[in-house]
């Protein structure tokens, strides 16, 4: 499931940086996945950061796999 985050632009640089570093923005990880669990689905594995969007509003790109038995 694509997880798309709201954010402004030093937060969107700060989570790239870190991406590129080998590391995890831990506060929109846990978005991420707050957000696949409020779309009714369950996580089946940590979200993958995917990058940014260009443009205004600019936002965090994540990947979450999900179980598939579960319904929204």
């Amino acid at each position: 499931m694509r997880i798309q985050l709201d954010t402004d632009r030093t937060i969107a640089r700060r989570v790239l940086d870190l991406h590129r570093a080998g590391k995890v923005h831990r506060d929109s990880l846990d978005a991420a996945r707050d957000e696949v669990w409020r779309r009714g689905r369950t996580p089946a594995g940590e979200p993958v950061f995917v990058g940014v969007t260009n443009g205004d509003p600019i936002r965090l790109l994540y990947d979450v796999e999900v179980y598939l038995d579960t319904t929204p």
